[in-house]
């Protein structure tokens, strides 16, 4: 089965106020997410801190997460210790933050990592609708 995405996700350019809006929105969807997760697993180390715009994911021998907005850019950047960094654009129609070099999702690659580190399936923007 082909991967291939058939409609390309597209950079929507944002009026600031929108791109502080969904980008706070998500990021604040995700340090709930993970915290509810971090009351639910035992994982040594782990910890989430979230405040200004740059949340840090700590996952003890696993690593550290570093997600933060870039108003300037209208993105938000990702460090990962699995994957290291990238720059996510916002598609206003699909409603989803994407790398422009592979079209993977904010919410695919965090949801791919982590469960792996975590070991049970991880859907870190269940139930978000920004």
């Amino acid at each position: 089965m082909s991967s291939c995405r058939c409609t390309p996700y597209r950079s929507t350019p944002l009026a600031i106020d929108a791109y502080h809006r969904v980008s706070d929105a998500t990021l604040d969807h995700i340090d709930e997410y993970l915290e509810d997760l971090g009351d639910q697993i035992e994982l040594d180390g782990f910890d989430v801190e979230y405040s200004q715009g740059v949340m840090t994911i700590k996952l003890g021998v696993h690593g550290t997460y570093v997600i933060n907005k870039q108003p300037p850019n209208q993105q938000i950047w990702l460090s990962s210790p699995t994957s290291g960094p990238k720059r996510y654009d916002y598609d206003a129609e699909q409603k989803k933050w994407f790398y422009h070099r592979d079209d993977q999702t904010l919410d695919e690659l965090l949801n791919t990592e982590l469960s792996n580190i975590v070991g049970q399936p991880i859907n870190i923007l269940e139930g978000f609708n920004p």
